[in-house]
This record gives structure tokens, sequence and C-alpha cells, in this order.
């Protein structure tokens, strides 16, 4: 298992929108092997390491 990118609290980017927005948790995801994140500002919605950058 690799390690996450990106810790709570940490601020990114979302390279699709370029908003600024704060890692609330992170999950990894086994059977796709990788992290996904859930943001403050969009807790409905997660997103996966590549669709973030650090800020």
């Amino acid at each position: 298992m690799k390690k996450n990118l990106f810790t709570s609290g940490e601020e990114v980017i979302i390279k699709a929108t370029d908003e600024t927005v704060t890692v609330s948790k992170s999950q990894y995801v086994k059977n796709m092997k990788r992290y996904s994140y859930t943001v403050k500002e969009q807790p409905a919605t997660f997103f996966f390491e590549e669709e973030l950058e650090k800020k």
C-alpha cells in the first residue's frame, strides 16, 4: 500500500476547477490501489489524488 499524498486539514487545489479546498478525510480504496479524498467544501463528493494538487 502506498502513502497518501494529502493529509486532513491540508489546503489543496482541485485541478478541474482551480478551486482551493481543505481535505477533510482520506481513505485507501484497496481494489483501485489508490486514495480517495473528501473535502470540507464538498462533503458529498470524493476525489482521487490525481484530481488534486498541492497548493
